[in-house]
């Protein structure tokens, strides 16, 4: 069962715990978008920000101090907004695999992965007003890699999105699977 704040502040159930944050911004160029007071009404979309991986990333160049240090202030601000929900760095296509399927068939390849350019190093989850507040928090960030690199912004799939196709059977289904994956720790 979820907690009656929660239902309260989330009614629309989600895989990541989310804590809602008022904060003073400073105004500089680097600042985050301007505090906004929490409620149901602000939380329009769920996007997934995708670091796309670089010759270095996939090489295991790690980041530096400095960049980990503006990292976890940009971070911290996210956090503190109440925009970001998850976040994790990826460890190269080297050590990882894909699972390729046709039909009944599962096959799978070791890495490394020959097409950086579409690999990824890393993502986040936020939830915001809009595209456009996403795109504006993408614009504060350090850059990711000390090398040029690209971030992409996906929207999620809500569950309206899949229209009559997803019966009241799957909706509470889904439901309660979400609501097993809120009560984790």
């Amino acid at each position: 069962m979820m907690p009656e704040w929660r239902q309260k502040y989330f009614p629309r159930a989600c895989r990541f715990r989310a804590s809602p944050f008022v904060v003073t911004v400073m105004d500089s160029p680097t600042a985050c978008p301007p505090a906004r007071p929490f409620s149901t009404e602000d939380i329009d979309m769920k996007v997934m920000v995708i670091v796309k991986a670089t010759a270095d990333s996939e090489a295991g160049v790690m980041p530096d101090q400095d960049l980990l240090a503006a990292m976890g202030r940009f971070n911290e601000d996210l956090v503190n907004a109440g925009v970001m929900l998850a976040g994790e760095g990826l460890k190269p296509t080297s050590q990882g695999v894909r699972v390729q399927f046709d039909g009944p068939q599962r096959r799978v390849i070791d890495g490394p992965f020959a097409e950086t350019k579409e690999l990824i190093a890393g993502f986040w989850m936020w939830q915001v007003r809009s595209l456009d507040e996403a795109i504006e928090w993408v614009r504060r960030c350090p850059n990711p890699h000390a090398s040029p690199c690209e971030i992409e912004i996906r929207p999620l799939f809500e569950t309206d999105d899949f229209g009559e196709a997803f019966t009241p059977e799957l909706r509470e289904q889904e439901a309660q699977l979400r609501e097993r994956l809120a009560g984790r720790p």
